[in-house]
């Protein structure tokens, strides 16, 4: 019987190395960027051998799924299917990514120079990208003017650009740019 506490014991020992390595490469994710965060740094931050960090991850792109996944626990994406019409969802998503700019900015950036990054974060962020889409089109109509316009509003390069308007100004201003590209009722 004691040994099946001992395991135990180990088990969360093990688990909470991991967290430590996932939690201290997520913050230097944020500050630096995927590309700037060498495993040397996140070891010892993380106060563990490079080794360690091997064994939990071997490979760049199961350490970027952990994170990625930590992440988006922590600051998860407004839900498109709640959002009742084009300003209610460019508000949220335009406050959404307020809160991860930091974090998504660097991960933008680095995403074309590391691979196994991109590998990670193109196939969730396009199909979030894709729900958002298509709540924002459903009343609109679809034609192509529409959604590229959308596809304008949505971008996150667009709300950088209109940040300093602030939230609820930049998703009016795209909101009614959206709406000239649709066809009159």
């Amino acid at each position: 019987m004691p040994r099946k506490y001992e395991l135990r014991q180990r088990a969360q020992q093990v688990e909470e190395t991991r967290r430590r390595i996932v939690a201290t490469t997520v913050e230097l994710h944020r500050t630096r960027g995927p590309a700037a965060s060498p495993i040397a740094e996140i070891a010892r931050r993380a106060g563990v051998q490079r080794r360690t960090v091997y064994n939990h991850f071997p490979d760049d792109a199961s350490l970027f799924a952990a994170c990625s996944a930590h992440w988006r626990a922590e600051h998860p994406a407004p839900d498109p299917d709640a959002w009742g019409d084009l300003r209610q969802g460019l508000r949220a998503l335009y406050a959404w990514y307020r809160e991860t700019e930091e974090m998504t900015a660097n991960v933008l950036r680095d995403s074309e120079l590391l691979p196994a990054l991109r590998s990670v974060v193109e196939p969730g962020r396009g199909a979030y990208l894709e729900r958002v889409r298509r709540a924002l089109l459903r009343p609109l109509g679809r034609r192509r003017r529409v959604a590229a316009a959308v596809d304008v509003a949505i971008d996150f390069h667009t709300w950088r650009a209109l940040a300093r308007l602030g939230d609820a100004e930049a998703a009016e201003l795209m909101a009614g740019l959206v709406e000239l590209t649709a066809p009159a009722q």
